[in-house]
C-alpha cells in the first residue's frame, strides 16, 4: 500500500520569468536553494502557482532536471499532472519520464463540470494507471466543481495509491468529515495558507504553500509548532501574516507572491499572459508589511 509522504510544509513553487519572458533559470535554482536552506518538507512543482499551463514541454523538462538536481532526494516532490481530458492524463502517465518523482498531485477536471461519479471514475482511472502515490485536488474555486466528501472518501477507499487529498474548498464542514472518516492511508492537506492552522487543529497533516515560496523557514515553523500541538506558538504566527494572506490573493495567485518574492530581491516581478502582475497598490501594501515585518532574503 502507498503511504503519505507529503506532510508538513510542502511549498507550490513558483516560476520566475525575466522581464523579456523567458524562465529565469538562473533564479529557479536560488529560489530552490532558498526553500531547502529554510527547511521545507516538500516541493510541488508544475502545478497552479507554477503557471504551468503557460509553460512549453521544453521548459517543463528543464525545471524537472533543475529541481532534482538541486533536491537531490533530499525531500520528496510532488508533481502536477492533471487536467480535464482523463486519457490525456492517462497518455501522460504512461509516456513521460517520472524518474525522482515522488507522487502526483491531480486536480478536478476543469470547465467540462463533471458530475460526482464522473469525478470518481476520472480519479479511479488515473490511479489504475501509475504505481505513484496520488493527491487529489479539490479547488472549487478555479475549475468550477466541488469534489463532496463523500466522493473523497470514496476514492480513498476504493484506490490504495491515491494517499491525500489537497482541499482548497475552504468548507471546514466538507473537510472535517473527510478527516474524521478516511481511512488511515490517506490524508488531508490544506491548499489555503489562510487557513492551515485551522486545519491542523482538525487533524490536517501540513500544507501545500503559496507564501511558503517567500517565508519557507517562518510559515514552516507555524506549520511544524500546529502539528506539534502547540497551538498558542503557532497562532502567534498565523496572526502575525493574516494581512499577506489576504494581499497575496487580492489580485490572483501567483500575481501576489511574485510581488513579494520581488519586494524581497528573488525575483522579477513578471508573469506569463494571461496573468499580469499585482496592481500597484497591492505591491506596494505587501512591500511595506515585508518592509514592517523585517522580511529579507
Amino acid at each position: 500500500m502507498a503511504h503519505n509522504k507529503f506532510r508538513g510544509l510542502g511549498v507550490a513553487l513558483i516560476t520566475p520569468f525575466t522581464k523579456d519572458g523567458a524562465v529565469d533559470y538562473p533564479s529557479l535554482r536560488r529560489i530552490l536553494d532558498y526553500q531547502l536552506a529554510g527547511g521545507i518538507d516538500f516541493l510541488c512543482i508544475l502545478a497552479t502557482t507554477g503557471e504551468t499551463p503557460c509553460l512549453t514541454d521544453d521548459e517543463k523538462r528543464r525545471i524537472i532536471d533543475i529541481v532534482l538536481e538541486k533536491v537531490h532526494g533530499s525531500i520528496p516532490i510532488l508533481m502536477g499532472c492533471g487536467g480535464n481530458n482523463t486519457l490525456d492524463v492517462v497518455n501522460t502517465l504512461h509516456s513521460h519520464d517520472f524518474s525522482g518523482i515522488d507522487g502526483i498531485l491531480s486536480v478536478c477536471p476543469y470547465y467540462n463540470k463533471p458530475s460526482q461519479e464522473g469525478l470518481y471514475q476520472h480519479f479511479k482511472t488515473i490511479a489504475q494507471n501509475t504505481d505513484l502515490p496520488v493527491v487529489l485536488y479539490n479547488v472549487p474555486g478555479r475549475v468550477g466543481v466541488n469534489m463532496t466528501a463523500e466522493t473523497t472518501l470514496r476514492l480513498a477507499n476504493d484506490c490504495q495509491n491515491i494517499v491525500a487529498i489537497k482541499e482548497a474548498s475552504g468548507n471546514f464542514t466538507q473537510i472535517d468529515d473527510i478527516i474524521k472518516n478516511k481511512p488511515a492511508h490517506f490524508d488531508v492537506i490544506s491548499g489555503d495558507d489562510g487557513i492551515t492552522f485551522p486545519l491542523i487543529t482538525l487533524g490536517a497533516v501540513g500544507v501545500i504553500s503559496v507564501i511558503g515560496n517567500a517565508l519557507p523557514h517562518e510559515f514552516g515553523r507555524m506549520v511544524r509548532l500546529a502539528l506539534a500541538g502547540d497551538y498558542q506558538n503557532a497562532l502567534t504566527i498565523h496572526h502575525k501574516f493574516t494581512e499577506l494572506f489576504k494581499l497575496l490573493f487580492v489580485d490572483g495567485n501567483p500575481a501576489g507572491v511574485k510581488a513579494m518574492m520581488n519586494s524581497m530581491g528573488l525575483i522579477e516581478n513578471e508573469l506569463r499572459l494571461p496573468l499580469v502582475p499585482a496592481r500597484l497598490t497591492t505591491f506596494g501594501e505587501i512591500s511595506a508589511i515585508v518592509r514592517e515585518l523585517n522580511i529579507k532574503y
